[in-house]
C-alpha cells in the first residue's frame, strides 16, 4: 500500500515503536506478537505483528463482535476495504483518530473521517481481530484457497440455531477495557466498509469469562463458576494447538488460527433454583475455589478414577469438565476467549443472558467439532443451556509491518476479479 496506510498513526507513536521506548513484554502479550506499552496510564497493543492481536493477548473487560456479509462483486473493492481497515485499526489501537483529519479537523462541510466518540479516551488495551467466513471463499476466485478445515459448523445434537445471528463472510472482534472504545472500533470499520460490506449480526460482551494468561485470576461465568481454568497459556501449546504452522495447508494461513463462535443462552432462572450439589456435579468442580471434585486446588489435575464411598466417580462422567478435558478428546486443546452477555429480558420476563463462546484452534475439524459433538450428546450442562448461534472463521496471520494489509497472504496470488 501507499503511505496512506499509516496516515492515521501519529509520528509520535511510530517513533516510540521504532526506538522501543517504554516497551514491556509479559505473558500472552509477547506470545501474541504484539508489544504492550504504558502510555498515559493506558495499555496499548501494537496492531502489527506475526499474529493478529486479540487471540492470546491478555483478555480485556469488554467485547464488540460483528459479522458482515460482503455486498460488492469486485475483488479490488474488497481488497481496498481491507487496506482501509488495516490503516484504521492501526490508528485506533494506538489511541489515534483515523484518517488524515480525524473527528474534528477536517473540512467543515464534510462528514468527519472519525466518528469521535473515543476522543480524549486512551486506547484501553484495544485489539482488533479480523477473520474470513467459509462463504467468502465462494466468490472472488478464492474457492481453491479455502482451508479444508474451514467449514460451516454442523448442527450439533440439541442445537437451536438462529441463522440470522450465525455465519457471515467477515468478522470483526474488538476487545478493550472500555466498552466505548470497543464500540468505536467496530462502528468505524463498518462505516468504512459501507458499500462493500454490511453487518449481518453483532454481539456485545462483558465480564470476560476466560483468562488467556495464567497470572490473572480465573473469571466466572453467569452460573457463578470459574470458567477456563485449564486454558492454554504455554508457548509450546500455542504452537501445537492454536497457531497454524508453516507446512500446514493452505500455506497462506501460516501464523493465523481458526475461530469457532457459539452463543450459548443460559436458563438462568432454572439454574438459580438448582441445588449447590447439582451445580457442582454439572461442572465437576467446586463453586467456591474451582477445584476438581476429586480434591485439591483450582489448578490441581483432576483424578477421573477417584471414587466416593458408594463407588461412584467423584467427578461425574457426564460433567462438563470430564467431557471437555483433553483426556476425553485425544489430548486436543482449544484456546477459550469467552465473554458473558446479557440482552435484556425476553417476553416472559426471563433474563436473556449467557456466554458468548469464542474458541481459537489450529484445526476446527480435528479440535472443536469432535469436542462439541461429545458435549452436545452427553454434557449434563445441556439441561441448563441453549445453543442459539454458531459460526466459524479463518483468522489470517497478522500484518508484519506498515505497508501490508489484513488478508494480503490470501489475495496475493489471486488474479481474477470475480
Amino acid at each position: 500500500m501507499s503511505g496512506k496506510l499509516a496516515s492515521g498513526i501519529s509520528r509520535r507513536s511510530l517513533l516510540g515503536g521504532a526506538l522501543g521506548i517504554g516497551v514491556a513484554t509479559a505473558g500472552g502479550v509477547a506470545l501474541a506478537g504484539a508489544t504492550s506499552t504504558q502510555a498515559q496510564d493506558s495499555l496499548r497493543y501494537d496492531f502489527f505483528g506475526k499474529h493478529q492481536a486479540g487471540v492470546v493477548t491478555p483478555m480485556q473487560n469488554h467485547l464488540h463482535f460483528a459479522a458482515l456479509d460482503v455486498t460488492t462483486k469486485s475483488r479490488t473493492q474488497l481488497i481496498s476495504m481491507l487496506q482501509a481497515w488495516t490503516a484504521a485499526s492501526a490508528a485506533m489501537t494506538s489511541g489515534e483518530p483515523i484518517g488524515r483529519f480525524g473527528a474534528v479537523n477536517g473540512p467543515y462541510q464534510a462528514p468527519p473521517e472519525d466518528t469521535g466518540e473515543a476522543l480524549e479516551l486512551p486506547p484501553s488495551g484495544l485489539t482488533i481481530t479480523i477473520g474470513f467466513g467459509p462463504s467468502l471463499f465462494d466468490r472472488f476466485g478464492l474457492s481453491r484457497r479455502r482451508p479444508e478445515t474451514l467449514v460451516e459448523l454442523p448442527n450439533f445434537p440439541g442445537d437451536q440455531i438462529d441463522k440470522s445471528i450465525s455465519g457471515g463472510d467477515l468478522c470483526i472482534q474488538a476487545c478493550a477495557d472500555d466498552a466505548q472504545v470497543a464500540v468505536h472500533a467496530v462502528r468505524n470499520l463498518v462505516r468504512i466498509g459501507f458499500g462493500t460490506a454490511a453487518v449481518k449480526w453483532s454481539q456485545m460482551g462483558f465480564g470476560k469469562s476466560s483468562a488467556t494468561d495464567r497470572g490473572a485470576p480465573t473469571p466466572r461465568n453467569l452460573f457463578g463458576f470459574k470458567d477456563g481454568t485449564a486454558n492454554i497459556t504455554e508457548a509450546v501449546a500455542l504452537d501445537d494447538f492454536v497457531w497454524v504452522q508453516p507446512g500446514d495447508q493452505p500455506d497462506w494461513m501460516a501464523g493465523g488460527t481458526y475461530l469457532a463462535v457459539r452463543k450459548i443462552r443460559m436458563t438462568i432462572e432454572t439454574w438459580d433454583r438448582t441445588s449447590l450439589q447439582e451445580q457442582e456435579q454439572v461442572f465437576g468442580r467446586t463453586k467456591q475455589a474451582g477445584a476438581p471434585l476429586s480434591g485439591g486446588e483450582e489448578f490441581t489435575a483432576p483424578d477421573f478414577s477417584a471414587a466416593g464411598s458408594a463407588g461412584q466417580p467423584l467427578i461425574p462422567t457426564d460433567s462438563h469438565m470430564a467431557l471437555a478435558h483433553p483426556d476425553a478428546n485425544g489430548g486436543q486443546r482449544i484456546l477459550r476467549r469467552a465473554y458473558n452477555y446479557t440482552d435484556g429480558s425476553d417476553g416472559l420476563g426471563h433474563l436473556d443472558a449467557g456466554l458468548f463462546f469464542l474458541a481459537f484452534q489450529r484445526d476446527i475439524a480435528d479440535q472443536f467439532i469432535p469436542m462439541q459433538m461429545r458435549l452436545s450428546k452427553s454434557d449434563r450442562m445441556n439441561e441448563y443451556v441453549r445453543y442459539i448461534s454458531s459460526s466459524a472463521f479463518a483468522i489470517p496471520p497478522g500484518v508484519p509491518a506498515p505497508g501490508g494489509y489484513i488478508g494480503e497472504t490470501l489475495f496475493e496470488d489471486v488474479r481474477s476479479d470475480r
